[in-house]
């Protein structure tokens, strides 16, 4: 299993409910491809860089999963579908960056 990360970008003009529905049915398709949840961040509203379908501002939805290495191009085959998602990103987030290298802890000290 392999550890991944889904950005979702959700339209701003939603109600709390459908909104959550969004998320929710976004969650099932990992859930369907084998993936396991592991954590859900809520950012928030927050101003995007360019405007996305006459739209300025979107909710900011971050899916941490375990999965297979098949799994995320079946979940985007999904989502990429999905009404109301302006935009999505199924990443690997970098072990490497989180934590510091065993070199370069001996450099520092």
């Amino acid at each position: 299993m392999v550890k991944y990360e889904l950005a979702l970008v959700v339209n701003a003009k939603l109600d709390d409910d459908a909104r959550a529905a969004v998320v929710e049915k976004a969650k099932g398709y990992v859930t369907r491809y084998g993936g396991t949840l592991t954590d859900t961040e809520e950012w928030g509203k927050k101003k995007l860089a360019y405007e996305i379908q006459k739209m300025d501002e979107g909710f900011y939805y971050f899916i941490h999963f375990d999965a297979e290495s098949d799994a995320p191009a079946q979940i985007e085959d999904h989502i990429r579908i999905m009404d109301n998602v302006l935009r999505f990103l199924i990443v690997r987030p970098d072990e490497e960056q989180s934590a510091p290298k065993k070199e370069e802890k001996a450099e520092n000290e």
